[in-house]
């Protein structure tokens, strides 16, 4: 029992002594090694590490990505909007020595230093641009460069400034409205501007058909003309040929023809002097039909 009591009192005082000797660092975690408020040693990877006991202690600190809401702000735009800009910051602990010589390894401290200096820098850089840009997809650059001159004043604290967003950006309630009916003013205007530009495209189009019509429609009466011409100059051809043959026949058939526009019907009258030249041609006319009708009885008693 002795010998038992012997071992187990070894066991336990090895595993005491080791405890003192050594230390873990999870991978979540990292350490530093602190003897009489100085900074001996600095572990940032996981694993197991000596110190010494009594003399040196350790403190440990978050190793992970840590994430951090800034409060809702008010801003002021380049044209003098109001916003409400709700943020935050993702960030880790770059130099744990660092980190607890300036902030003395308090995450707290180390959020509010954040918050001063994000908050400062995304004043500065939105107050530079107006709202419709602000809203618009520009926002991711003023964002870029807010996380660039952020992480660069963080730096001196041990702190790896990652990115920073914006979560909303909302407007006063009191200018919400007023905002709104400038938007509504603006798109009924956009619809009256393409609305005009719609009716002046239907007139030129309009302009144009009738253009093409009247040039269509000129050269189609141009065509015709010349047609109508051409098959004018043919009949009168074609009657000269014919009439030149008999020319006799031809004076009595426009005598004929002149009865029959004279006397439609056989029922009209008109009124000519006794030395006119149509009364000749009208007696001339019934002395050939005489002849005419002589001729045609002679033959045919014969």
């Amino acid at each position: 029992m002795r010998k038992l009591a012997w071992f187990v009192g070894i066991v336990v005082a090895l595993i005491i002594i080791f405890n003192l000797l050594t230390f873990t660092v999870d991978e979540t975690k990292q350490a530093i090694v602190v003897q009489y408020g100085d900074i001996k040693n600095v572990a940032t990877e996981p694993g197991l590490y000596f110190k010494i006991p009594f003399i040196q202690s350790v403190q440990h600190m978050e190793g992970r990505l840590l994430s951090y809401d800034i409060e809702p702000r008010k801003l002021i735009t380049s044209d003098q909007r109001r916003l409400r800009v709700n943020n935050y910051a993702v960030w880790r602990i770059e130099e744990p020595g660092q980190f607890r010589e300036s902030l003395n390894a308090r995450l707290s401290t180390a959020q509010t230093r954040i918050d001063d200096i994000v908050y400062s820098d995304l004043r500065n850089v939105l107050a530079s641009y107006e709202f419709s840009q602000i809203a618009s997809s520009e926002r991711e650059n003023m964002l870029a460069q807010i996380t660039e001159d952020s992480a660069g004043k963080l730096t001196e604290y041990g702190i790896n400034l990652i990115d920073v967003k914006i979560k909303r950006a909302d407007l006063p309630e009191a200018n919400e409205q007023a905002v709104f009916d400038r938007m509504i003013s603006e798109r009924e205007r956009r619809a009256a501007q393409l609305r005009a530009e719609g009716d002046e495209r239907s007139k030129e189009i309009e302009s144009e058909a009738d253009r093409k019509s009247s040039v269509i429609i000129a050269e189609a009466r141009r065509e015709a003309e010349t047609i109508r011409g051409e098959g004018e100059a043919t009949a009168l051809d074609i009657y000269s040929k014919a009439y030149s043959q008999d020319v006799e026949f031809y004076e009595f058939w426009r005598k004929l023809s002149s009865y029959r526009k004279s006397f439609p019907g056989g029922k009209s009258t008109i009124l000519i002097t006794p030395d006119s030249q149509y009364l000749n041609l009208l007696s001339e006319g019934v002395t050939e039909q005489l002849k005419l009708k002589e001729q045609t009885e002679s033959q045919s008693k014969e």
